[in-house]
């Protein structure tokens, strides 16, 4: 599936919002095709002196925000259909887990090194993947990801399996915050107040009925914080929940991407939807527009222009010069140029 750069909201500098759903006929699809192939102009114009695919991705990796991803500094991602900067570290929510997704790989596991990539949350892993983080290898040992819904970061854990919960007992004297199990319930002894030890948990104001673990709650940092996941009870032992989002102390609003890109992009993607629906009958503004945007692509192809993009660099760690530029004299001598000899 194509991972979009612009977002429906970039368009509204250039058309109206009714007139971006005729144009699509209320399909996002649509719109991502037709920014796919102004993708594709730009990177044949762009992709041979300047670092385009580096930029694309800026646009490309924004996500919409997702209390389980912890957010470092400088992260970029959307929120309430805003593009958003992490201002500083933004801590996710860490599920409970009876299993082990990650295991450390120590000094006897080098030769497995080598193909050991850097660990990302926005990308899906698979048991038998290395990946390096905070100066460890790690080697996934379970499914995870953006895409399954569960986000586990190595050598992260923010919950304690409960051990020794046993089925409730009448006239046993538990302690508080003992926990039992009944009736395929979980629940915890709250207080000792008047207790009748002949009332199970469910008919007793002295017990609490454990809930499910419910990642978007926030949670306190308490060994009698207990959840219940997949059949069995947990306490956090981190800070299990996700920090809140304030604006302008953990996250402000900024666009990453290059604004010259957006623009041209939105030109060229508007040309590809009018000329989907009516390639014979395409507005004059609109063809005008992509014109203009063909024109600053071969002007930025053959730097003539600054695009405000980043250059490639060559085995010299010099800017990559184009074809035609390089082909000209450099040198006085005639013994090294070309033209002359």
């Amino acid at each position: 599936m194509y991972q979009r750069f612009l977002n429906n909201n970039d368009y509204l500098s250039v058309i109206t919002e009714d007139g971006l759903q005729q144009l699509s006929r209320n399909k996002d699809y649509t719109i991502a095709q037709a920014e796919e192939d102004a993708e594709m102009s730009i990177v044949e114009y762009l992709s041979d002196n300047y670092e385009i695919e580096k930029e694309l991705l800026k646009g490309k990796m924004l996500r919409e925000y997702n209390c389980m991803i912890a957010y470092p500094a400088g992260a970029h991602f959307y929120h309430d259909g805003e593009i958003c900067e992490a201002l500083r570290a933004i801590s996710g929510a860490k599920a409970p887990s009876k299993k082990e997704y990650w295991k450390e790989l120590n000094v006897y596991d080098d030769c497995k090194f080598k193909s050991a990539k850097p660990y990302l949350q926005l990308k899906n892993w698979s048991p038998g993947d290395v990946v390096t983080f905070a100066g460890l290898h790690y080697e996934c040992l379970e499914y995870n990801g953006i895409d399954f819904n569960d986000i586990r970061i190595p050598g992260v854990n923010g919950w304690a399996m409960l051990d020794n919960v046993s089925e409730w007992l009448a006239n046993y004297d538990y302690k508080e915050w003992d926990v039992v199990k009944f009736d395929n319930n979980f629940y915890a002894l709250l207080n000792k107040e008047d207790i009748d030890l002949t009332v199970n948990p469910y008919e007793s104001d002295n017990w609490g009925l454990i809930g499910d673990y419910d990642s978007s709650y926030k949670y306190e940092l308490s060994e009698t914080e207990f959840v219940v996941y997949e059949g069995s009870v947990f306490y956090p032992i981190t800070k299990p929940s996700a920090d809140d989002l304030k604006e302008g102390y953990n996250f402000r609003h900024h666009d990453p991407r290059n604004s010259n890109i957006k623009k041209h992009m939105v030109r060229l993607a508007l040309y590809e939807l009018h000329k989907r629906i009516s390639p014979n009958n395409v507005s004059s503004s609109r063809v005008a527009d992509y014109e203009a945007s063909l024109m600053w692509l071969r002007d930025a192809n053959r730097c003539k222009i600054n695009p405000q993009i980043p250059r490639k660099l060559d085995a010299e760690n010099k800017p990559v010069t184009e074809y035609a530029i390089a082909t000209y004299m450099r040198d006085y001598d005639p013994n090294k140029n070309p033209w002359q000899i």
